[in-house]
């Protein structure tokens, strides 16, 4: 079955980008000049996604005029033969069907994407965390897509991370079964180092059976009070495999200044101009 719809979650409140994050949404924050919003569309789309739901809140209406046509815009760079600004405007992603659903009240990711669940309906899915933004040569969600289609079961992101970050991340208990493919046995949100299972940690790329959001519903509030999507699929273990995917490319914490800050270098290392 190929996987045509993602949930891209962008209602995040940005609270250590503040306090520019007070008035723009922090995935509309620049990588050099590109917003992260940019970079999760424009994977979704190149992996064949057809169908985008945005999740997102009431005071973000700037997401949804990025991806409207700009035809005044392009007229003036036509006319002013600014072919490259043109290019770069006609450059952003444009999937078959954009959506967009409302998280009323900041309560956790596993909050987030129930707010998806009628949208999705039956339908396995990705989902896609705009903070994380990784430069492969081959889009992380369709390679999952593919495994998915393989193993028919849910796929997560995994890469390794050095101590310091264990406690700001979900981990992963997992044994290796083929090359970057690892069977996972047990998910941690944020533990004590010393608690730790391991060092592999989840990185934001998912593929999902819709039966995820039955769990979400029944597991109560985790870390910080909100409701934990890695609760939930810790949950789903006892009824479903779920495989972790160690992804080859380069991966940027674009949720925090300092990350940011790497990614646009990065970006700007890539670039001709």
């Amino acid at each position: 079955m190929n996987i045509r719809k993602a949930v891209i979650l962008a209602a995040g409140l940005g609270t250590r980008f503040l306090p520019v994050a007070k008035s723009i949404p922090k995935v509309m924050l620049p990588v050099l000049d590109t917003p992260l919003i940019h970079y999760a569309v424009e994977e979704a789309v190149a992996s064949g996604i057809e169908h985008v739901i945005l999740v997102v809140s009431d005071n973000q209406k700037s997401i949804a005029n990025y991806f409207q046509s700009s035809k005044g815009l392009e007229e003036v760079l036509e006319n002013r033969k600014d072919s490259l600004m043109l290019d770069r405007i006609k450059s952003i992603p444009t999937p078959d069907h954009i959506s967009y659903v409302y998280q009323n009240k900041q309560n956790g990711i596993g909050d987030a994407l129930l707010c998806a669940k009628d949208v999705i309906g039956d339908d396995p899915f990705a989902l896609i965390f705009p903070d994380d933004l990784i430069w492969s040569n081959h889009p992380i969600i369709g390679s999952m897509a593919n495994l998915f289609n393989t193993l028919k079961c849910s796929v997560m992101a995994v890469r390794e991370v050095s101590d310091d970050m264990v406690p700001n991340l979900g981990i992963v208990d997992a044994r290796l079964v083929d090359n970057d493919l690892y069977e996972i046995h047990e998910m941690v949100e944020k533990p004590r180092l010393v608690d730790a299972p391991s060092n592999l940690s989840i990185v934001g790329r998912y593929i999902l059976s819709p039966e995820i959001f039955d769990h979400i519903q029944k597991i109560p509030a985790g870390v910080g009070g909100e409701v934990q999507l890695t609760d939930a699929l810790s949950s789903s273990l006892a009824t479903e495999k779920i495989y972790g995917y160690r992804f080859s490319g380069e991966h940027f914490d674009a949720g925090n200044p300092i990350g940011l800050l790497n990614a646009s270098k990065y970006a700007a290392s890539l670039r001709q101009d």
